[in-house]
C-alpha cells in the first residue's frame, strides 16, 4: 500500500514539473507579432521597388496632321477620298469646277491683247515704227506699258492662270483621311476644312510629369508605352522633347517618338512606364 501511494505522488510531481516546463517553453517561443515584424522588411522592400517604377497616362498622337482646304470658292466636281482612306503625297484628292476661272482667263487674254496694242500705239506716237519698237529707250517703254495698262493686264492674267491650278487639290502629305466634311458637288469655301490627313507612319506619345519627377527623364531615354486598347502590348519609345516650362499645375510636358505599329492610332490613350 505504501508503495502504491509513493508511485502516485511521484507521477503527480512529474506531471507538475512537465507542465511548468511546457509553459516555460511556450513563454520562450517568439511571439507571432515578432515573427511578422521580422519578415516584414523583406516583403516591404519588394513592395517599395514595385511602386517606385514610374507610370502615368499619355496620349498617342501623329507627328504631322494637315487640314486640306480650298483657296477658291468653287463647286467640288470630283472627290477622290473616303474616311479612313490612305493617300500619298501629291495624289489628286479633289477637283473644283474650272469653268468660271477659264472664262476669266479668256477675258484676261483679250484685255492683255488690247493693252499690248495700246502700248505699241503709244510708242508709235513717239516716232517709232511698229517693227522697230524695241529701239525705244527702256524708260520710255516702261512708261508706255504703264499708261497702256499692259503691266496690269499681264499681272491679272498670270494670277488667273495660277488660280486655275487651285482647281486641282493634291494631298500635301502621305497619311490617312480623317474628319471628312467635304461632299461631292458641294461648295468649297476658302478657309473651311474639306478633310484632314493624319500621318500614321510617324507617331509620338505625349505625357506630363510632376516637377519633382523631371530628374528621371532626359532626351533619348527609352520608355515603354502600353495602349489601353491592347494591354498586352509593349512598345518602345524614345524621349525627343522636354518642355522648358513648368505649367501652373506643376506639370511638365514631354514627348517621345514611337515606332509605327498596326495597333497604334492617333488619339489613343496609353500607359507610359519607365
Amino acid at each position: 500500500m505504501k508503495k502504491v501511494m509513493f508511485l502516485v505522488v511521484s507521477l503527480a510531481l512529474a506531471g507538475c514539473q512537465g507542465g511548468r516546463q511546457v509553459e516555460d517553453d511556450v513563454k520562450a517561443m517568439p511571439d507571432a507579432s515578432v515573427i511578422a515584424t521580422a519578415v516584414k522588411p523583406e516583403s516591404q522592400e519588394v513592395k517599395d521597388v514595385t511602386t517606385a517604377a514610374f507610370s502615368c497616362k499619355g496620349t498617342i498622337m501623329s507627328v504631322s496632321e494637315v487640314a486640306v482646304n480650298s483657296r477658291i470658292n468653287e463647286q467640288i466636281v470630283m472627290l477622290g477620298v473616303e474616311m479612313g482612306q490612305r493617300v500619298q503625297k501629291g495624289q489628286v484628292v479633289a477637283r473644283l469646277d474650272r469653268t468660271a476661272t477659264e472664262d476669266k482667263i479668256v477675258k484676261g487674254r483679250a484685255e492683255l491683247e488690247r493693252a499690248e496694242y495700246e502700248y505699241q500705239a503709244i510708242l508709235m506716237g513717239q516716232g517709232y515704227k511698229r517693227d522697230a519698237l524695241e529701239q525705244a529707250p527702256e524708260n520710255l517703254k516702261e512708261l508706255a506699258r504703264i499708261n497702256s495698262g499692259y503691266n496690269a493686264a499681264k499681272a491679272a492674267l498670270q494670277q488667273l492662270e495660277h488660280q486655275l491650278s487651285y482647281c486641282t487639290i493634291e494631298a500635301p502629305i502621305s497619311g490617312v483621311v480623317t474628319q471628312l466634311d467635304a461632299t461631292l458637288y458641294g461648295t468649297a469655301i476658302p478657309g473651311e476644312t474639306l478633310f484632314r490627313i493624319v500621318d500614321t507612319e510617324h507617331l509620338k506619345v505625349t505625357f506630363d510629369v510632376l516637377e519633382n519627377e523631371l530628374q528621371k527623364f532626359q532626351k533619348g531615354m527609352a520608355i515603354t508605352v502600353t495602349p489601353i486598347s491592347y494591354p498586352d502590348d509593349r512598345h518602345e519609345a524614345h524621349i525627343t522633347a522636354v518642355s522648358p516650362v513648368v505649367e501652373s499645375n506643376g506639370m511638365i510636358h514631354l514627348e517621345a517618338i514611337l515606332t509605327p505599329h498596326p495597333h497604334l492610332m492617333p488619339g489613343m490613350s496609353a500607359i507610359v512606364t519607365l
